[in-house]
């Protein structure tokens, strides 16, 4: 029920809950080097995109991605 994902200098930490039900709010919030590149690929992966990429009026390049379980994962990068 433990998992650790992990991608250059990333690592995420899951807990897997039984009765967890996905919900219409970001679950996790992640910063990232280059969003554009990481949109890209999931793009490319036929990932569930909820919300497209955009540059944001609060400073980030960001996007809505949802995993295989409905949950939103809210990706940025910095704009400044």
């Amino acid at each position: 029920g433990f998992v650790i994902l992990r991608k250059d200098q990333a690592e995420i930490h899951l807990t897997l809950k039984q009765d967890h039900v996905a919900s219409d709010r970001n679950v996790l919030h992640m910063l990232v080097n280059d969003a554009q590149a990481l949109y890209d690929h999931l793009v490319s992966s036929d990932a569930r995109i909820v919300k497209g990429i955009r540059d944001a009026p609060y400073g980030l390049r960001d996007f809505i991605v949802a995993d295989p379980d409905g949950n939103r994962l809210d990706v940025g990068q910095s704009l400044d």
